[in-house]
């Protein structure tokens, strides 16, 4: 019965309403932004070049308000970007329609592409760039952006989280890893915690992770909390009865449901120590759950290391035997497009 519950529930195999969720969140996030910082702010947005795979070409918007209240934003254009990462004439054709000026239009654009909006726009600026960064610069999901919000001199300026995408890591936090806050941590929750309910822990297990404030985790929909692990996404999911966090991740969307599949399947779950492997609709999904009764924040945090190698691992291997989509698989990269077929607007 508890497999079952783990297992199979509709809203964890909806992948494609749980992405969409996360990106309007964003746009929502990103649209109070807008209307609450202060003249002179601007925010970064920029996706992740190590965990997309896109090397030196860095796609980016970057968003600033200015001392009249208004609000302007630039996209990299060709110009910025190295061969072989560069748009084609339909990714140019979609800026344009989303609203984007090309570069040099409006004044001090330069090589970017551009808009201009007052403050009384910011939501429909806030999903201009939310399309942007997902359909143009093919971000699969906000938690693959990171992002910065600074003054004109450059000085970081409070800002509340943009849904699931992340700050800039400071200098001194690129020396941290999971191994070391994995040896770090206590093998039982802190006796202060032990009156939270599981959810509460588990925030704090996660906030340990991510080296983030637990009140600034993004939590969506289904109730997960979703996890970026190199071009993968791992979720967390808290459920009442039984007690059980579950720790989860889209290996392949897309996928053909074919009887060796299903056999390729099993034989890599009884190969799992714990954990298993399982295709709902066009998904295939890998689960570890963790025991909610006597929470030990090793053991979650073992699940969300070994999840993080599973799916960044599985997702190749399943891809080039059976086909479909990794969540950041090749053929998604803004590197396959020809460079032979830029725009105009280099």
């Amino acid at each position: 019965m508890t497999e079952h519950i783990l297992l199979d529930d509709p809203s964890t195999a909806d992948l494609r309403a749980k992405v969409t969720q996360a990106w309007q969140d964003f746009a929502q996030a990103l649209a109070d932004s807008l209307r609450s910082l202060p003249a002179g702010a601007q925010i970064d947005l920029t996706l992740d070049p190590t965990a997309s795979g896109t090397g030196d070409a860095v796609y980016s918007v970057s968003i600033r308000i200015d001392e009249q209240d208004r609000l302007g934003a630039l996209a990299v254009g060709n110009a910025a970007l190295p061969a072989g990462f560069r748009m084609d004439r339909t990714a140019v054709a979609d800026l344009v329609a989303l609203g984007w000026s090309p570069p040099g239009v409006i004044d001090g654009s330069g090589d970017s592409f551009g808009i201009q909006a007052s403050r009384a726009e910011a939501g429909s600026l806030a999903v201009t760039v939310s399309r942007t960064l997902r359909d143009v610069y093919h971000a699969p999901h906000p938690a693959f952006l990171v992002y910065l919000v600074h003054d004109a001199e450059d000085e970081p300026i409070p800002a509340d989280p943009l849904g699931t995408a992340r700050h800039e890591l400071r200098p001194e936090d690129h020396g941290f890893h999971l191994d070391n806050a994995l040896a770090d941590a206590p093998s039982t929750v802190p006796a202060s915690e032990e009156q939270l309910d599981l959810a509460e822990r588990v925030r704090t297990v996660v906030a340990t992770l991510l080296k983030t404030p637990p009140e600034e985790l993004q939590v969506d929909a289904d109730g997960d909390i979703g996890i970026r692990a190199g071009s993968a996404m791992v979720f967390v999911r808290v459920r009442d009865n039984p007690p059980l966090v579950d720790v989860f991740s889209p290996v392949l969307t897309e996928v053909e449901p074919t009887e060796q599949l299903y056999v390729k399947l099993s034989e890599l779950t009884n190969r799992m120590p714990i954990g298993r492997l399982y295709c709902v609709n066009d998904t295939v999904w890998a689960s570890i759950p963790v025991f909610g009764r006597n929470f030990q924040a090793t053991h979650l945090m073992l699940a969300v290391q070994v999840m993080m190698g599973l799916a960044d691992e599985l997702d190749d291997r399943l891809h080039g035997e059976f086909g479909g989509k990794r969540f950041f698989g090749d053929a998604d990269k803004p590197a396959q497009r020809d460079a032979h077929r830029t725009g105009m607007y280099l």
